[in-house]
């Protein structure tokens, strides 16, 4: 009885999905591009329409992203970027991204509109349990590969997982691990108030293994605010349990994450001051010994000392003391020790991968000119890279008044679009003949992001991330930017906020992400954030005001 009741209820669900949001969805968030331009022109030939319904008073999309493309040609002009013929190629890329995202959105608009809300929650549902489907099947893949049930405590292989674990849980988007992060954070807020418990745990449990401590707290501090303000008993309950999962995952599953988010805000608050080795890493591959030649040195020199002490205190050519700890087999063979992958040579990389070798090339080219990630040694500043790229932005405003306004243009100064032309291989590839980097971007946030990137790997986080949302607006399109941000695209959403319910904290939340990357270009996070607005506002509007006039 109990099966052929759960058998109606996934066939009355599969039934309730529409098919082509959610194949558009799965193909969209991917983070190749290759895969999102197609998806875009499949959704179209299914779905043809280009009547977007922009105006002034009650647009039908965000005005923002008109707006934007407007303010890049007016820097285009004021910046006289365009007698420059591989900034040409820049820009036009950059325009291609927010046609994309214009295009998502209207696209996300057509299926809210054409769709029942049934429908629409049956097609986010299948979207998230697919998405939490492929990240067990990534936590199963490592546990698999490493023979131990929680790779988050692994210190083998040089800590290849280990505290990186989470960077491997990328979901049904392949995209960084932060992406798949920030989904599930809209998808604990999303089915907490649709009050699915098991969703909720889902969800919370696929956050939990990205290890993003930033998502983490963020959602924490959103959920406190709900547990205190605006939900019920059962809704309580669900909270204190997703609390319960993050402090049992950061007690006993990975505990050094607790410490490492410690001693980020103990370095932050106290910088320590220790002394670093140079910069010196060889950048001839023939150069560094592989993990075989370490092994057949260590074993060469450990019976050499051997050998060594043995001839020194035998008393004849046949007869040698026992040496104090020299472990024999029955048959008098010596064993040498097997190595400890908790000690500390093993847990730390000596290597140099090919990305940093990139890095440290292109720094050594560069040198004079990069004031920070140029210098011999690296000295912290005791601020992560991320509050030094703010305070260059507001510096570098502060000394060009002229480009307050209207900024300094797109892909010059704070974008995945400036990292992505530099052909360094940022966020994929670039033609290298085409290869383009604006002076101030080279002395600014690209200098931060070598100063930390090509360094050891404990550097490597968002933190040290010059990448942000509202650095991008500033620095590119300026005080314009910011304003046509919280007026065009903010207040869109937030002028429903009497309908609004789980759209308002997962609008809160997204203002909290938006300090960690450039989303927009990402198309994935803002595109299912949209989705889920623009559900809200439809299931909490009266049917006979609902805007049809475009299907």
């Amino acid at each position: 009885m109990i099966t052929s009741i759960a058998g109606f209820n996934l066939k009355k669900l599969l039934n309730k999905v529409d098919w082509k949001l959610l194949l558009f969805l799965m193909l969209f968030l991917n983070v190749k591009l290759v895969v999102k331009i197609p998806a875009i022109i499949i959704i179209y030939l299914l779905q043809f329409n280009f009547r977007f319904g922009f105006s002034f008073k009650n647009s039908r999309l965000p005005l923002f992203y008109v707006l934007i493309v407007v303010l890049a040609f007016f820097g285009l002009l004021i910046n006289g970027s365009y007698h420059q013929p591989h900034y040409i190629a820049v820009f036009l890329t950059g325009i291609g991204f927010w046609l994309l995202c214009l295009l998502a959105v209207h696209q996300i608009k057509l299926s809210v509109e054409r769709n029942d809300v049934e429908t629409l929650h049956s097609t986010v549902l299948v979207f998230f349990v697919i998405n939490a489907v492929v990240s067990f099947y990534n936590i199963g893949i490592i546990i698999h590969e490493i023979g131990t049930i929680n790779p988050y405590r692994y210190q083998g292989e040089y800590q290849k997982y280990f505290i990186s674990t989470g960077d491997y849980i990328k979901g049904l988007t392949f995209d960084i691990s932060t992406t798949n992060a920030v989904i599930n954070a809209f998808g604990v807020i999303y089915f907490l108030s649709r009050k699915n418990a098991v969703m909720v745990l889902a969800c919370m449990a696929v956050l939990l293994l990205t290890g993003s401590n930033f998502v983490n707290l963020a959602l924490l501090s959103i959920l406190g605010f709900l547990f205190i303000f605006k939900s019920t008993r059962d809704q309580k309950s669900l909270i204190v349990i997703c609390l319960m999962f993050l402090v049992i995952f950061l007690v006993q599953v990975s505990p050094q994450n607790n410490k490492y988010v410690g001693e980020t805000f103990k370095d932050i608050i106290h910088p320590p001051r220790p002394p670093f080795a140079s910069r010196v890493i060889a950048l001839k591959k023939d150069s560094i010994p592989t993990p075989e030649d370490i092994k057949r040195k260590f074993a060469q020199n450990y019976l050499d000392s051997i050998k060594a002490i043995r001839n020194k205190a035998a008393i004849n050519k046949h007869t040698y003391p026992e040496l104090p700890g020299v472990i024999k087999t029955e048959q008098g063979r010596i064993l040498i020790p097997v190595a400890d992958i908790n000690t500390r040579p093993y847990q730390t990389p000596t290597d140099t991968s090919n990305e940093q070798r990139l890095l440290l090339a292109f720094i050594d080219n560069h040198k004079t000119v990069l004031a920070l990630s140029g210098r011999d040694t690296f000295q912290p500043g005791g601020l992560p890279g991320k509050a030094i790229s703010l305070l260059q932005t507001v510096k570098f405003l502060q000394h060009h008044p002229a480009k307050i306004i209207a900024g300094d243009g797109m892909g010059n100064f704070s974008s995945k679009l400036a990292f992505k032309a530099t052909g360094l291989g940022f966020n994929g590839g670039y033609p290298a003949k085409y290869a383009y980097i604006n002076n101030d971007f080279l002395l600014n946030h690209l200098d931060v992001y070598l100063n930390f990137f090509s360094k050891a790997s404990g550097l490597h986080s968002l933190t040290n991330s010059p990448y942000s949302v509202y650095d991008q607006l500033l620095a590119e399109y300026g005080l314009a930017g910011l304003l046509v941000f919280v007026i065009f695209y903010l207040g869109f959403f937030a002028k429903h906020y009497k309908k609004l319910t789980y759209g308002i904290p997962l609008l809160m939340l997204l203002l909290a992400v938006l300090f960690i990357d450039y989303w927009f270009e990402q198309l994935s996070v803002i595109v299912f954030f949209e989705l889920l607005l623009l559900l809200n506002i439809k299931e909490t509007t009266k049917p006979a005001t609902i805007n049809y006039a475009l299907q």
